[in-house]
């Protein structure tokens, strides 16, 4: 870290010598000593990391300075130093914004030295921050890490540098497993708002009771269990990116919540009356066709609008083509690299069979499927025989087989089964159909 700039404004300049003494047996420390606050305002400009004030200058109070210095630079840490103790004074002038208040005594230089320790360890933390969130930044520069050349991809690619310049809203969807998080980032940690937070929320992962608790916050005692005073995922995402995942799973009870918060910009905890200002880009997410839900009454129109913002789609992964086999060496280089690995290539044999698959799981399965034939293979090369399809799987190889329809809807129930932990109200509502049907085909073992 760069050299330690503190100024000392002191109308007492034997008193303010001494303190410049002490302050600079650290080399790092440079030490300037002002006799006023005029002087001391007129060279803000070579910012400094700490100022010292004298409450008592002879042009103005020491408040009226730090009025000034906070005006100018509200980050500037600024110590008061009175002559005499007044708890009134020393009260208005932290809620001023004062970062601490000291009375001229003898231990005022072993405060000072305490105090820039602490700012210089918190400079150094917000330095390894920053330097973070550009590498977060970098990580996320979208042709890094969306892989892909074909027609599709490239759509996308125009569409998220269109996201990346203005703060629309960005409705992504798209089918389980084809990146939208991914998306939703590259966006982010591509925008202006790149070193301010962004929260990720799925939705339909909380619980109906707790969802407006979750996105607004809550005070201290408005429910059961409120101990403490919550801060909900807007306000976290103050300045920043809110990622709303699976967007359609939510009640319309609360939707109107939303729609209201999303319009005026403001929010208030549950429990609470404060109004509290929001400064928030949305990104939702969704493999539900929405417009169908508005159809159905299950998801409000209005809010529909507000969240379309600038829509992207994103095509699943057997769409995509030769995508396939340039994520599977994507992903197989990755894994090697982490797991120190020597290098692995994909023979032609293999990467026919993947180019043959449907991938149901688009490319969250590609990769969990790269990565076991990674495991699976004795030599530096994936074969065929490494590429395991979950044979379970109504999608694997779907529509290369010869099936009835009655054969072809018992294998598609009973993947759905599986895959929700034979939930048959959550399948029967996924794949839209009675659940009686369900339970009579089970009855019948038809699934």
């Amino acid at each position: 870290m760069d050299g330690f700039r503190i100024f000392i404004t002191e109308d007492d300049m034997l008193y303010g010598e001494m303190l410049k003494y002490h302050l600079s047996l650290n080399p790092d420390n440079e030490v300037h000593l002002f006799r006023n606050g005029q002087e001391c305002l007129k060279n803000l400009y070579r910012m400094p990391s700490l100022i010292t004030l004298d409450y008592s200058l002879p042009d103005m109070s020491g408040l009226e300075v730090m009025r000034h210095i906070k005006k100018e630079n509200p980050e500037i840490p600024v110590v008061i130093v009175s002559g005499q103790e007044d708890v009134s004074t020393a009260v208005t002038l932290l809620k001023e914004g004062a970062y601490d208040y000291f009375v001229k005594d003898d231990d005022v230089k072993d405060r000072l030295w305490n105090i820039i320790k602490k700012i210089r360890e918190n400079l150094l933390l917000k330095s390894e921050i920053n330097k973070l969130k550009d590498e977060i930044g970098r990580k996320y520069e979208f042709r890094n890490v969306i892989k892909g050349n074909s027609p599709a991809i490239r759509q996308i690619f125009t569409l998220i540098e269109k996201a990346t310049k203005t703060n629309i809203t960005v409705s992504v969807t798209g089918e389980t497993g084809t990146g939208k998080e991914l998306v939703a980032k590259a966006i982010h940690y591509n925008s202006p708002r790149a070193k301010k937070p962004f929260v990720a929320v799925n939705v339909s992962a909380i619980p109906r009771e707790l969802i407006e608790s979750e996105m607004f916050g809550h005070e201290k005692g408005s429910f059961t269990g409120a101990i403490t005073r919550k801060t909900g995922k807007f306000e976290q995402a103050h300045g920043g990116t809110l990622f709303l995942d699976e967007i359609g799973e939510m009640d319309l009870h609360m939707q109107s919540k939303l729609l209201r918060v999303i319009q005026e910009r403001e929010l208030n905890r549950v429990g609470g009356n404060e109004t509290i200002k929001i400064d928030v880009r949305l990104i939702v997410a969704t493999n539900r066709n929405l417009s169908d839900e508005v159809a159905k009454g299950a998801f409000r129109e209005d809010l529909y609008y507000r969240l379309l913002g600038l829509p992207i789609e994103l095509p699943p992964l057997r769409y995509r083509g030769h995508d396939i086999i340039i994520l599977a060496k994507y992903f197989v280089d990755g894994f090697c690299a982490e797991n120190k690995l020597r290098k692995m290539s994909i023979s032609e044999a293999a990467q026919q069979k993947l180019m043959q698959y449907a991938f149901p799981g688009n490319v969250r399965e590609l990769k969990a499927m790269i990565e076991l034939a990674a495991v699976l293979t004795d030599s530096d090369v994936i074969d065929e025989q490494h590429i395991s399809f979950n044979s379970g799987s109504v999608a694997t190889n779907f529509l290369l087989e010869e099936n009835t329809l009655e054969e072809y809807t018992s294998k598609i129930i009973r993947y759905y089964l599986d895959k929700y932990n034979n939930n048959v109200v959550l399948v029967a509502k996924k794949l839209d159909v009675g659940k009686s049907t369900i339970y009579r085909m089970l009855k019948e073992q038809r699934v």
